[in-house]
This record gives C-alpha cells, structure tokens and sequence, in this order.
C-alpha cells in the first residue's frame, strides 16, 4: 500500500494544524506555511477552503487520494449523515485503533506496528493498516517480551504528552495485556481533533 514518506513537519505547516506528535510541535519552531522564505498563508477560496480541509484529514489519518475517496463514496452509500459515516470509516481503521489505544505514540508509528504484524484481531494476526474493526472486536499485541517493552513505552510515553487524545469511550483498553476491545462504533464528539467534515463532503459533490 503506498504511503507519503516525505517530511512530516511541512505537512502540519502547510495545513497550521499539529497532525503527527504533541511531543514535537512543527508549529512551534515556524508558525508559517513551508516554501522557500517562508511563504505566507494566502487568503483562500470556497474551493481552497474545501481542498485544504480534505488534504489536512488524508494526512491526518495516512491515507492516499484513491483510499480516500473510497471512504468516501462509501459513505455515501450507506445510511446515516455522510460526513459522520466517513469519520468513523477513518477512525476504525486499525492503524488508527491502535493509535487511540495509547500503543503508538503517533499514526504513523502505529501503522508501522501493524505492518510488522505485532497486530492481532480476534486473536487472529493482521497486517493490513486498513484493516476496519467492528463492534466487538478485540484487538492485542503479539505476546512477545521484546514488543510488549516496546509498546509500554510507547504507553509511557503517551503519558507525558501534553495535548495527547485520550483513549476513547468506543474503546475499552487494558494496559497490563496490551488488549483493546471496541465496545460501539465511534460517534462524532468522540473525534475532537478540529475537522470541519461538511468542508469534505462539499468538495466532492461538486
């Protein structure tokens, strides 16, 4: 599956939001869209307003234009408010769990775990980041001493996180088993990241 594998900080810049890690603050070091000089945040229209919202949710979540439209169409083919339906199609992605868990410290290193095929499902191991879990689902790390250090780390070190999400009440997680269960479908003020999800969905049904 291809992934963005350029600088993470230029993408928090570019979209004036922090994506990645509350540990290292792009925004904190320059506070101004990347570009040689330090280009400026031009004024936006309808249309770059839309884009912008769009391009800040793919690199929130690590998804491609194609896997990303996807989701969407297949929000709108299912009931319930499409924007809603597309936030929680992205949050159920296993890579994302894993995150929301507290086992990684950011997406992209829970990706990486679930790549590595620390990951099981059900007691079954998946490897596909993409990977949608369903309502009662239990979701554990291989139980081996090398990746549970790993992972408790990790744990601790989302502790010291100033700004880190907590885990979320769709989610029940035990710490001492390294084990998730996901209780509900995700609802929409379980996501408190700042995401105008109408933006989105107006972008597309032009």
């Amino acid at each position: 599956m291809a992934r963005y594998t350029g600088p993470r900080w230029r993408l928090s810049r570019r979209e004036g939001v922090e994506l990645f890690s509350a540990k290292r603050n792009a925004l904190e070091r320059r506070d101004y869209a990347p570009g040689q000089h330090g280009s400026k945040r031009a004024k936006l229209s309808d249309y770059g307003i839309q884009l912008r919202e769009k391009q800040k949710v793919k690199r929130l979540y690590g998804v491609l234009e194609r896997q990303f439209r996807r989701y969407y169409e297949k929000a709108t083919g299912s009931t319930g408010v499409t924007g809603t339906v597309l936030l929680q199609l992205l949050e159920r992605r296993l890579d994302n769990v894993i995150y929301r868990l507290g086992f990684a410290t950011t997406r992209p290193q829970a990706r990486q775990i679930v790549n590595h095929g620390l990951v099981c499902v059900n007691d079954k191991r998946v490897d596909i980041p993409s990977f949608l879990v369903k309502v009662g689902d239990e979701v554990s790390i291989k139980p081996k001493e090398n990746i549970k250090k790993y992972v408790q780390t990790n744990i601790e070190m989302n502790k010291q996180y100033q700004g880190r999400e907590a885990v979320p009440a769709w989610v029940n997680v035990d710490v001492q088993h390294l084990k998730g269960k996901v209780l509900r479908l995700p609802e929409r003020e379980d996501i408190t990241f700042p995401i105008n999800e109408k933006l989105i969905i107006e972008l597309y049904s032009k």
